[in-house]
C-alpha cells in the first residue's frame, strides 16, 4: 500500500509537469540526448542564467528541427506573445524577400521612387541614390539616426525620414538605423497595399502555423517595421528553423533559398578598424546582413533590445529563441556559447534518465521572484477605500486609491483623465489586463498601440514596513515591469514610480494628500 501510494504521488507529479506543457501543432519533440545534447548542459545553462544579471523570461531550444527543451519563467507563459523589439527587423527583411520574389521590388530600387509625394523640395545626390539594399544593410548614411527625432513627434514618418540629412555616402558605413527598417517595410506596404502583418500572414505566418501575431503601427497605420512585432517564443523558434532550413518548411520552399543566403551573410562590417582581439569577443562586430546580425561560431541571429534573440547555428543544426530583460545582451549570448555550444554532439548520446528528469522538473518550476507575502498592517485598514490626490508630476498621474480585502489589493489609478484598475496578490501574481501603456523603449510613441488588444499583466504587492506599500506590475507580453512604492504618513502620501531595467536610472517622485 505504501509503495502504491508513492507511485500515485509520482504519477500526479508527472501529470502536473506535462499538463503545463505547450499544445504544439507543428514542431516535433525529442529528448536532448536523442538529438546529441546533454540534459545536464541545458540545466547548467539555466542555472548560469538564473545566477547572472540576466532575467530570462523564456527559451525554446531546437536541435535537428525538434524541440529538446523549453521553459517559461512564471508569470510569463508559453501561450503569451512577447515584444520582440528589433528582432522584428528580421521579419521586415523577410517581407522584402517575398516582395523581391514576387518581382514587386528589387534591392537596387531607389527609395524616393516609391514616395514622390513626400520627397523634399531639394533632393541631395545621396538621397537620390539611396536604395532598398542600403536600408537593409544599415548603411543609409544618416548620422545621428533619426528614430528619436521622428517617433512620437512626427505624424508622417516617411516624409520625416526623407527630410533627414544624409551625412555619409549610402552603402559605405554601418550606421544602425531603425527608421531605415521602417522605410523598407513602408515600401513593401506601398507596393502591396497591405500592412506588413497582413502581407506576411499567408506567406510566412500561416505556413509556419503562427497565430495571434500583432505589430505596432505608426500614426498613418503602417506597421513600425523596425520594432513592435509580438510573437510567442515557439513562433520565434519556427522562424529561426525556417532560415536554418534555407527557406523550406515541411518540404516546401516557402522563402527562396537564395534570399536566405543573401540575407544572412555579412554585407557590411560594423567597425572595420576595431582590433581583432575585440572582435573575437563581440557578437556585434561579426558583420551585418539584411537585418540579420552575424555571430561568432558562424551563427547568425535576429536581435532585439533587452535580450530578445533568435540564434541560428547552422554548424550545430540548432536554433535557440530567447525572451528576456537584460542590461548586458553580450553577457546573455556568452552564456549560450559557454554552456550550450559545447554540448552539441554529432551523434546521439546515451540515455540519462536522471538528468532528463531533473531537467524536466526544473523546466516545470521556472519562476521569477514574487514580492514577499507579509501580514497586512493596520495602516491598510486606515487607507483602504480612500483616494489620494497627487501633486502635478511629469507622468500625468492624478489620483490613486487602494482597497484591501483578504489577500488582494485593488489599486486604482487616474492618469491623463483615464481610470485604470489593477488587482494585486499578496505574495503571488494576480493576472489581468489593462489598457494602460506599460514601460516601452519609445515612451513617446503612444500611437503605436492603437488597435492592439489590452496588455496582459501580472500584479503583486508587499508591505516593506507597516507604512510602506510596494506594488509590482509586470507587463507579461513585454520584457518590462513597473514598481510603485507608497509611504503613508497620516493623510500625506509620498511615493515613486520606477520602470525596470532601462529606466532604473529614472525614478519619478510622487506626493499627494488624502481626499476628505
Amino acid at each position: 500500500m505504501k509503495k502504491h501510494g508513492i507511485l500515485l504521488i509520482l504519477a500526479w507529479i508527472v501529470f502536473q509537469i506535462y499538463s503545463c506543457a505547450p499544445e504544439r501543432k507543428d514542431l516535433p519533440v525529442s529528448t536532448p540526448e536523442a538529438e546529441g545534447v546533454s540534459s545536464e548542459a541545458i540545466l547548467q545553462f539555466i542555472h548560469a542564467a538564473e545566477n547572472s544579471q540576466n532575467e530570462l523570461h523564456s527559451f525554446v531550444l531546437l536541435r535537428h528541427g525538434k524541440v529538446i527543451a523549453e521553459g517559461w519563467w512564471s508569470p510569463y507563459r508559453w501561450d503569451l506573445r512577447h515584444t520582440l523589439y528589433s528582432a522584428s527587423k528580421s521579419f521586415t527583411s523577410t517581407a522584402v524577400g517575398f516582395a523581391v520574389q514576387e518581382k514587386r521590388i528589387s534591392l537596387s530600387d531607389k527609395v524616393i521612387s516609391f514616395f514622390p509625394e513626400f520627397v523634399p523640395d531639394t533632393v541631395s545626390p545621396w538621397l537620390q541614390e539611396l536604395t532598398i539594399e542600403n536600408l537593409l544593410t544599415m548603411s543609409a548614411g544618416q548620422d545621428p539616426e533619426p528614430t528619436a527625432a521622428i517617433v512620437g513627434k512626427e505624424k508622417n514618418w516617411v516624409k520625416a525620414f526623407l527630410s533627414t540629412p544624409i551625412s555619409v555616402e549610402p552603402g559605405t558605413r554601418f550606421l544602425y538605423n531603425s527608421m531605415a527598417t521602417y522605410m523598407a517595410g513602408a515600401i513593401v506596404q506601398k507596393v502591396t497595399g497591405q500592412p506588413l502583418l497582413s502581407y506576411l500572414t499567408p506567406r510566412l505566418f500561416e505556413p509556419l502555423g503562427i497565430e495571434g501575431a500583432d505589430w505596432e503601427t505608426d500614426p498613418l497605420g503602417y506597421n513600425t517595421g523596425g520594432w513592435g512585432l509580438r510573437l510567442k517564443t515557439e513562433d520565434m523558434a519556427k522562424f529561426g528553423l525556417l532560415y536554418l532550413q534555407k527557406g523550406k518548411w515541411n518540404g516546401k520552399q516557402i522563402l527562396p533559398a537564395g534570399w536566405v543566403e543573401q540575407a544572412t551573410k555579412a554585407h557590411i562590417m560594423q567597425y572595420p578598424e576595431t582590433p581583432q582581439s575585440k572582435k573575437d569577443s563581440s557578437d556585434w562586430l561579426q558583420g551585418y546582413g539584411y537585418q540579420f546580425w552575424r555571430c561568432r561560431h558562424n551563427a547568425f541571429r535576429a536581435d532585439g533590445a533587452y535580450g530578445q534573440f533568435i540564434i541560428m547555428m547552422p554548424e550545430q543544426d540548432a536554433v535557440l529563441a530567447i525572451t528576456a530583460e537584460t542590461p548586458d545582451m553580450q553577457n546573455e549570448i556568452n552564456l549560450v556559447w559557454e554552456y550550450l555550444l559545447p554540448a552539441f554532439q554529432p551523434g546521439k548520446l546515451p540515455e540519462n534518465k536522471t538528468a532528463l528528469n531533473r531537467l524536466r522538473e526544473k523546466l516545470a518550476s521556472l519562476a521569477l521572484p514574487v514580492p514577499e507575502k507579509r501580514a497586512i498592517p493596520k495602516t491598510a485598514e486606515v487607507i483602504s477605500g480612500r483616494t489620494y490626490r497627487l501633486e502635478a508630476n511629469e507622468r500625468n498621474l492624478e489620483e490613486v486609491t487602494f482597497r484591501f480585502a483578504d489577500s488582494l489589493c485593488k489599486f486604482t489609478l487616474h492618469s491623463s483623465g483615464q481610470e485604470y484598475q489593477f488587482i494585486l496578490g499578496n505574495g503571488y501574481w494576480e493576472y489581468g489586463e489593462t489598457t494602460k501603456l506599460g514601460p516601452n523603449l519609445l515612451l513617446g510613441a503612444l500611437g503605436h498601440f492603437e488597435g492592439l488588444p489590452p496588455a496582459k499583466i501580472a500584479g503583486a504587492f508587499t508591505w516593506i514596513n507597516d507604512n510602506t506599500l510596494e506594488i509590482t506590475i509586470r507587463y507579461i507580453e513585454s520584457p518590462h515591469r513597473e514598481t510603485w512604492q507608497f509611504a503613508f504618513d497620516g493623510k500625506k502620501l509620498n511615493g515613486n514610480l520606477r520602470f525596470s531595467n532601462m529606466f532604473d536610472r529614472v525614478k519619478w517622485e510622487l506626493t499627494g494628500h488624502m481626499i476628505p
